[in-house]
């Protein structure tokens, strides 16, 4: 991923130095293992410890030679071990053993910062969900004034949006943090299981329980997905907030510092970027989803088609995603809301926004439906028309206007907000 959206914590995760240090632990781990069988000395296990982690130079040198990256990397790393000892390391295994289990552990720890990322998200979202539990706004239906809802409300339903993509980020992690040290085809012919169950356990993995050569890529296309739909919860938070910064609506704003500049033609303009950026990584992480599926599927015990896809897809989405949550739980912390215009705009409908509520009330006192849903709607087509309040055009009619207020939809509201706070209460 470009610099510009990963941030260095997880960039740091998926650079050549970290993976080839964690292949490094992998074959340490493995090779103890080893002379734990009495298959290894325990003097060239001492000396792979004492060995540096290969430079990404130096195996980028080597493996314009060689053409195989894992072949180059054993042949740097064993550069700086005797070859007395050197002739031990990699002993039974094969190139994905070492891949796709220092993979596996990789990958759990990157979902580890995605989740913290979204823990936080959710805890902001929940702070400014019952801070303004009670900022009355309009809410809109097909883009529509439709009835009175609260700020807090609508942030509520993001809330818990974020939380659904937690609990399917921590199964993403437990299917996609495993390894498999099992030979060739996967059959531990020249391996003995106890290295691979030595190996996963140090570095905290579960074991692929039918390995082939290859960990299974239905683990990867699930983080993805769950990566992706975490992504379409941010979009979804960033696109209420673009429309609701819209000139005509002006209900919140984005932060901005001293030095923003909205347009280079037109100093007047203030643009909801962020909001629009979050919305646009969202596209990425969908098409590396789908990406990832195509993945599964490979020739029998393996091939390597799925290998330069995955040099892509899995550093850019978990780079991609850590960003959206990191950025929008900052947008959302720093929001401005302005209350005031939330509540002029429901008062900018004269009245209609209580048309349901009319309409109920009339149903309960034994009006026929079809009648009362024509008056009521006359009234409302008045309204319309002249700019009158709709209460001046149901009093015409003898309909009772005594109750049009916002906060009678509010009625049940505490239910949703006990929710909420059981949810804000969740530790991270």
């Amino acid at each position: 991923m470009i610099p510009r959206y990963a941030l260095p914590e997880m960039a740091r995760l998926f650079s050549d130095h970290h993976r080839y240090a964690t292949w490094v632990r992998v074959e340490i781990l493995a090779s103890e293992a080893q002379a734990a069988l009495g298959r290894v000395p325990h003097e060239a296990v001492g000396d792979m410890r004492r060995a540096r982690v290969p430079d990404p130079r130096r195996v980028a040198e080597i493996e314009r030679e060689r053409d195989h990256e894992v072949l180059s990397f054993l042949a740097a790393y064993c550069e700086d071990i005797p070859d007395t000892s050197a002739r031990w390391v990699h002993l039974g295994m094969t190139s994905y053993d070492l891949v796709d289990t220092a993979l596996g552990h990789t990958l759990a720890h990157a979902t580890d910062l995605l989740t913290a990322a979204a823990r936080r998200l959710r805890r902001v979202l929940t702070g400014r969900a019952l801070e303004h539990w009670d900022t009355a706004m309009i809410g809109r239906t097909h883009g529509v004034h439709a009835e009175p809802t609260t700020f807090g409300h609508k942030l509520a339903g993001h809330a818990f949006a974020v939380d659904r993509s937690l609990r399917r980020l921590t199964a993403a992690r437990q299917a996609v943090a495993v390894g498999t040290v099992s030979g060739s085809v996967g059959t531990y012919a020249l391996i003995d299981p106890r290295v691979e169950e030595h190996v996963c356990t140090a570095l905290g993995l579960g074991v692929e329980p039918a390995p082939s050569q290859v960990v299974a890529r239905d683990r990867h296309a699930q983080l993805l997905q769950a990566v992706a739909a975490l992504g379409a919860c941010v979009e979804h938070i960033a696109l209420e907030l673009r429309l609701l910064q819209r000139t005509e609506v002006r209900e919140v704003e984005e932060t901005r510092t001293g030095a923003y500049q909205g347009s280079s033609a037109m100093p007047h303009k203030r643009n909801p970027t962020t909001s629009e950026r979050l919305c646009g990584l969202a596209r990425l992480l969908r098409g590396y989803a789908d990406t990832a599926l195509e993945n599964v599927a490979l020739w029998h015990e393996r091939d390597l088609a799925h290998q330069s896809v995955e040099r892509v897809i899995l550093p850019d989405s978990l780079c991609v995603g850590h960003y959206q949550a990191t950025k929008a739980a900052d947008l959302v912390a720093s929001l401005t809301v302005d209350t005031d215009r939330m509540r002029a705009h429901i008062d900018h409908t004269h009245g209609l926004v209580h048309s349901s509520s009319v309409l109920a009330d009339l149903l309960t006192d034994g009006m026929e439906r079809e009648r009362a849903y024509r008056s009521v709607q006359a009234a409302a087509d008045h309204t319309l028309a002249t700019g009158e309040h709709f209460g001046a055009g149901l009093a015409k009619q003898g309909i009772d206007t005594a109750r049009l207020t916002p906060e009678r939809f509010l009625t049940h509201h505490d239910v949703i907000r006990a929710r909420l706070e059981k949810l804000h209460e969740l530790q991270d």
